[in-house]
């Protein structure tokens, strides 16, 4: 009979620095279906919010969907 052991092994969560993080927004303003104009892939918060006041400027829309994306990298603490 073999035997097995399980360690618990912690590990700590880090964003990685190699990798720079995304931002996006996506209007879902509209009545009957979402407008679905993009800001694209940016690489800082403040181009989103750039594209989203120049898109409610051009057309009162309101109503976005951000979206934040980084990379993750487990260490054993």
């Amino acid at each position: 009979m073999s035997r097995r052991v399980f360690r618990y092994v912690p590990y700590v969560i880090a964003q990685d620095a190699g990798a720079a993080p995304e931002y996006e927004a996506r209007c879902v303003s509209g009545d009957e279906e979402d407008c679905g104009a993009g800001s694209g892939v940016c690489g800082h918060p403040a181009e989103v919010e750039e594209w989203q006041r120049r898109h409610t400027q051009e057309t009162r829309h309101v109503r976005y969907r951000r979206v934040f994306a980084d990379y993750a990298v487990l260490t054993p603490a």
